[in-house]
């Protein structure tokens, strides 16, 4: 019994190594999407974006979606060019030999549609809306998103769907208690691969806000 609990903590341990590792080797190596945090309001933090490219799909669940994107930074686009994943997804991912290297930047985006689920990664900050590669999926698109403010609050574990809709609540009420104009639809960022054990996952969810200037009052 007592070499059986050895073996199960001598396991636990490395899998807590190795998850560790595998953030320490994000933080460094993956590009992660730049803001700059205005003010924060309990657990809420409202954030400025710069304009930033995203490449999205809508399907039918997010198996389906994640591969498409997967297809597009891995060369599934007019140049046969492979991107890198940039922070928040925090894993690289690599697809066909040939080709030069784009790397993704992290979170991925995901938000439930009427037509499914719409997920959107992160392109890096060298590619502008003009010089992205162009899927070759009709499913695929590039998207421009123009400099903007979100409202953030993040958790750990996994985001489940009750979870997300949990903490998705949890964001509104605060904005409406604290007065903040919500101006675009909630959305979930994710920031780890599927092998990080759940108490050390980065989740996020966030909303489009009317923009405030730091340190301003709340009429």
């Amino acid at each position: 019994m007592k070499r059986r609990t050895k073996f199960v903590l001598a396991g636990l341990g490395l899998a807590l190594g190795a998850t560790a590792l595998s953030r320490a080797t994000r933080s460094t190596d993956t590009e992660t999407v730049p803001y700059t945090v205005v003010e924060s309001v309990d657990d809420v933090e409202i954030r400025h974006y710069p304009t930033t490219v995203t490449v999205e799909t809508t399907a039918r669940n997010t198996g389906v979606a994640f591969q498409r994107l997967f297809r597009y930074i891995s060369g599934a686009n007019q140049r046969r060019e492979e991107v890198s994943m940039t922070a928040p997804v925090a894993t690289e991912l690599v697809g066909p030999e040939s080709g030069t290297k784009i790397p993704m930047t992290a979170p991925v985006a995901t938000d439930r549609t009427d037509s499914g689920v719409q997920m959107a990664f992160f392109l890096p900050s060298s590619y502008e809306y003009d010089s992205a590669p162009r899927p070759t999926d009709p499913d695929v698109e590039l998207v421009e998103h123009p400099a903007r403010t979100l409202a953030v609050r993040q958790f750990s574990w996994y985001a489940t769907g009750r979870r997300t809709r949990r903490e998705v609540d949890s964001l509104l009420d605060t904005l409406a208690e604290t007065g903040i104009a919500v101006v675009g639809k909630p959305f979930l960022m994710q920031y780890d691969p599927p092998s990080t054990l759940p108490f050390f996952r980065t989740n996020e969810v966030a909303v489009e806000v009317q923009r405030r200037e730091r340190g301003q009052e709340t009429a």
